[in-house]
């Protein structure tokens, strides 16, 4: 593969049952990824190639007054050196089109304003990586400093509402909280919070920008290449037919890489001016500020109950901290609205602006830090209430999503419950907290419920019959680690009948169909929708060829009798009559046997509530001196439709609750509150979980047919197994403690000084 072409992928031969839709398919890029010949952003070449390192502030707030570069302009191999006095201007300030994810605030060198720490503020070109950081270390920056708004209990006085929470309102009401609160018989009142995050996939940003006269091409390592390619293309002031993207493989990226962020067109912006490809690979310390971010949480809940243990008041508020340049909502308080049955709900949203860097996604935003809170609260209140936690949640079963007023397409929650519970053996839990030990260690036992939308948008696909009877499937989707080579070229194959071995799939380019952004939990329902749906019509255009073509064996032959089956077109009750797909070919290769969709949701996609659910089930040990947390075993139970390959689906939900875990015990950027700096900003202070914290993790897919998601029947798997897992884990620690902690990650210190 040159660095200008697409790269196509086929499977192995492989068994006939792990290519049909739900069998356990090996990943396709498997074999390039063992012999470290899957090529990244980062590992693409081109003549010429220079080498970029981006610059950034050390201060919150202010202007830049100067920047000396005269050593870095001196140093051997510096090439350019980028900054607000000398950098092209762009059309509009660089700043056309915001709206995520495809177009964020970017900080593009267009003025002298400094916003946060951390903000690019400069790129330096060389002829190796060595000198671009060299120079970089040169440069001589001087700052008119402001005070940096870094207090956020002090800029809640600043606090304002989102013009919306993923495409809803921001705030929501029914009924009267207030009057079912003043008569309930259980009350809980209480303030959860969860902390700054950052995203740290594998394969930091990259990106390899190269013009041929005012064509761009751009190697990214991207969620979303059509959504870089309309960024470059509003940003730079060209047509988009000027811009390709290619991104065939990803390491990681969790919402981070959604959007394109400054490095991107700055890289491009460099490119232009040395008039040479330029790479630029943000690194690792960078990762922690110019490029998103889960943010910091502070929400307020009460929640009200009868006698009898049902909800009678929910009020749900969130304060997030937003960047001082782009609002962006965590939205925690979406998942209070449908998930459990009340009819007295309240929730708001409210974002906290500070001199830092613009948040963005982060693996579920909004219901992986909003199940902590909610699952946290039931859990109080079902003791408060005298009830088993499992029971509670039984009691309060919502039915019908009452936050959109819509039946669900599908919920499976009871028997996730059902089955959950009795694999963990959840029956044999002590109702009394801190009254289980084994040994030197007290033992809690917690749950949590899990849930997370099923999205689906439109999405194009092509396939075409080649002359050796093999199929290519194209659609400018990505692969971000989940497995879409796999899961593509299963869909074809089995929508095709054909082992999977005869699929060529093509992905990662914006030469390709078009296809949304790899997130959300929604390639496999949007991309694998529009691969079923163009091999489908692809099997109904040969069909149709056969039997209009004399030389045919199905010559004649009515269409609904024309079955393809094992590579052969043949008549359904008369098996041995018809011909090979290379056959077919071979007869019409001056043709174009090729085929394209647009597949959309469909005119009932408003009708229904659609989400997938889970239950989790956790067992905790604490040590009773010392506090020490240990996590021995996880078990989850999860609808989630048909699951589409059971070895990679499998893998998808593991990593989900591994982050959870890292969630609720690990995970926090220390942010300094006097310079806006992240301390910890590299992978040996930003603690994440190694092998040694990883538990015994079962899981549970319960059986699940919804008619109303999509072809395939498939829920989205790739973030729902982060949900409830940090809820669960601190009900967990309060039931062998009996100390409840409500701010996460839940640490030594925070649980020794915690009130029983």
């Amino acid at each position: 593969m040159d660095a200008t072409s697409t790269l196509t992928l086929t499977s192995p031969a492989v068994g006939a049952e792990d290519g049909k839709l739900g069998g356990a398919l090996s990943r396709v890029d498997g074999p390039l990824k063992v012999c470290g010949q899957a090529r990244y952003a980062a590992d693409f070449h081109l003549p010429g190639l220079t080498h970029a390192t981006l610059v950034q502030s050390r201060v919150a707030a202010g202007r830049l007054r100067a920047i000396d570069t005269k050593s870095a302009e001196a140093h051997p191999g510096v090439l350019l050196v980028m900054t607000f006095f000398n950098a092209p201007r762009l059309p509009e300030g660089g700043q056309a089109g915001i709206k995520p994810p495809a177009g964020r605030t970017l900080s593009l060198l267009q003025d002298d304003r400094v916003h946060y720490d951390g903000q690019p503020i400069a790129v330096v070109v060389a002829e190796t990586l060595e000198a671009s950081r060299q120079g970089a270390r040169l440069l001589q920056v001087e700052y008119d400093q402001e005070p940096p708004q870094l207090d956020f209990e002090a800029a809640k006085a600043q606090a304002h509402p989102p013009k919306e929470a993923q495409g809803q309102e921001p705030d929501s009401r029914r009924g009267d909280v207030e009057a079912a609160w003043s008569q309930a018989a259980h009350r809980l009142e209480a303030t959860y919070t969860t902390p700054l995050e950052h995203h740290n996939p594998l394969e930091t940003h990259a990106t390899l920008a190269a013009w041929d006269g005012d064509q761009l091409t751009l190697w990214d390592s991207t969620q979303y290449v059509h959504g870089v390619k309309q960024t470059l293309s509003q940003r730079l002031g060209l047509q988009a037919e000027q811009v390709r993207v290619v991104s065939p493989f990803v390491g990681g990226a969790f919402g981070s890489k959604g959007s394109a962020w400054s490095h991107v067109v700055l890289a491009a912006m460099a490119a232009r001016e040395v008039k040479r490809p330029v790479r630029l690979v943000v690194e690792r310390t960078q990762m922690f500020g110019p490029v998103g971010n889960r943010p910091f949480t502070q929400q307020q809940f009460r929640l009200a109950a009868d006698g009898g243990g049902q909800l009678t008041a929910l009020e749900h508020r969130v304060h997030a901290e937003t960047s001082r340049i782009e609002d962006w909502i965590e939205p925690s308080a979406l998942i209070s609205r449908f998930l459990y049955a009340c009819d007295n709900v309240a929730t708001t949203h409210r974002l906290v602006p500070l001199n830092v860097g613009v948040p963005t996604f982060q693996r579920a935003p909004g219901e992986a830090t909003g199940s902590f809170a909610l699952e946290s609260a039931m859990d109080e209140l079902a003791h408060q209430a005298g009830l088993d936690p499992l029971e509670f949640r039984r009691r309060n079963h919502s039915d019908f999503d009452a936050g959109q007023q819509l039946p669900y397409s599908s919920k499976s929650l009871l028997a996730c419950y059902d089955q959950g519970a009795q694999a963990f053996g959840w029956s044999q839990r002590n109702p009394k907290p801190r009254a289980t030990r084994r040994g030197d260690v007290l033992v809690g036992y917690g749950m949590a419920t899990a849930t997370y939308p099923a999205k689906r948008l439109a999405s194009e696909a092509r396939a075409t019959l080649l002359p050796d009877g093999h199929v290519r499937v194209q659609c400018g989707t990505h692969d971000l680690g989940t497995g879409t080579w796999t899961l593509l070229t299963q869909v074809a194959a089995d929508r095709l009948d054909l082992p999977p071995a005869r699929i060529a799939l093509e992905i990662g380019d914006t030469a390709l169909p078009m296809a949304p952004v790899s997130g959300g939990s929604m390639t496999a329902a949007s991309a694998g929708a529009a691969v079923h749906a163009v091999c489908e019509l692809l099997r109904t255009h040969l069909a149709e060829l056969a039997v209009t073509d004399e030389a045919s064996p199905l010559h004649g032959v009515p269409h609904e009798l024309i079955e393809l089956r094992e590579g052969r077109l043949r008549k359904t009750d008369e098996p041995g009559r018809g011909e090979t797909l290379e056959s077919l070919a071979a007869r019409h290769a001056d043709i174009d046997l090729q085929v394209n969709v647009r597949a959309t949701p469909g005119p009932d996609a408003e009708k229904y509530s659609k989400h997938s659910f889970g239950a989790v089930f956790v067992e905790v040990h604490v040590d009773a001196d010392l506090g020490e947390i240990r996590v021995p075993r996880i078990v989850a139970a999860y609808s989630v439709g048909n699951l589409l390959n059971a070895k990679t689906g499998r893998s998808q939900l593991l990593g989900g609750i591994v982050w959870g875990l890292s969630m609720a015990l690990h995970e926090h950027s220390l942010r300094d509150p006097r310079y806006g700096r992240i301390a910890n900003a590299n992978l040996g202070e930003y603690h994440i979980p190694v092998n040694a914290d990883i538990p015994d993790i079962e899981l549970i897919i319960v059986p699940e047919d919804d008619p109303h998601i999509g072809p395939l029947g498939a829920k989205g798997i790739g973030e729902i197994g982060i949900t409830g897992v940090a809820g669960a884990i601190a009900n967990a620690v309060w039931h062998a403690t009996g100390r409840r902690i409500r701010d996460l990650p839940i640490s030594l210190d925070s649980l020794l000084h915690a009130q029983r």
